[in-house]
C-alpha cells in the first residue's frame, strides 16, 4: 500500500469510521447528537459544535490548497462561527463536515509519495506530510475534548 493511501485512511478513521486509536471517531460522537447538546456551554470551554467546526475550518483550508488555491486560514479566526440554532442547521453542518473530510482524504490518497515530501505552500509550513499528519493529530486532540464535554453534558 502506498503511504498516501495509508495516511488518507488514518484521516478517515479519526473523522468518519475508525476506532483503532481512540475507540471512537467524530461521526460516532456527533451524528445522532441533539443540536442543543452540541451548542451547550460548560464554564469557559468551547462547545462541541465549535470544536467540530474548528476542525472542519482547517480541513476546508487545506482542501483549498489541495485544489490549487491559496492558504487563507488564520488561527485567529479558527473559532469564529455563526451560531447553530436548530437540528437542521446542525445536521447540515455535519453533512458538510463528512463531505469535506472525504474530499481531504481523497486528495491525500491521490498524491504520490514524492509529493508528501514537497513543501506545503511555504517552507515555514514544512511538507505536505507534516501538515496532513498535524491535521490528524489536531483532530485527535479535539476529539478527546468533545468526548469529555459530551460525557459531562449527557451522563
Amino acid at each position: 500500500m502506498k503511504n498516501t493511501l495509508e495516511i488518507a485512511n488514518r484521516f478517515r478513521e479519526i473523522i468518519l469510521n475508525g476506532t483503532w486509536v481512540a475507540n471512537t471517531n467524530y461521526k460516532h460522537q456527533l451524528e445522532n447528537l441533539d443540536w442543543k447538546i452540541a451548542v451547550t456551554p460548560i464554564k469557559n470551554l468551547n462547545t462541541i459544535s465549535v470544536l467540530a467546526q474548528h476542525i472542519n475550518y482547517y480541513i476546508n483550508g487545506i482542501n483549498n490548497v489541495f485544489k490549487g488555491g491559496t492558504l487563507d486560514i488564520k488561527d485567529k479566526f479558527s473559532f469564529d462561527f455563526p451560531e447553530i440554532n436548530s437540528q437542521t442547521e446542525w445536521e447540515t453542518f455535519l453533512s458538510k463536515f463528512w463531505n469535506e473530510t472525504e474530499t481531504f482524504a481523497s486528495f491525500v490518497e491521490k498524491m504520490s509519495d514524492e509529493q508528501l515530501d514537497q513543501v506545503f505552500v511555504d517552507e515555514k509550513y514544512g511538507t505536505y506530510n507534516r501538515n496532513i499528519e498535524a491535521m490528524i493529530e489536531h483532530s485527535y486532540y479535539h476529539l478527546g475534548q468533545i468526548v469529555l464535554i459530551k460525557k459531562l453534558l449527557t451522563e
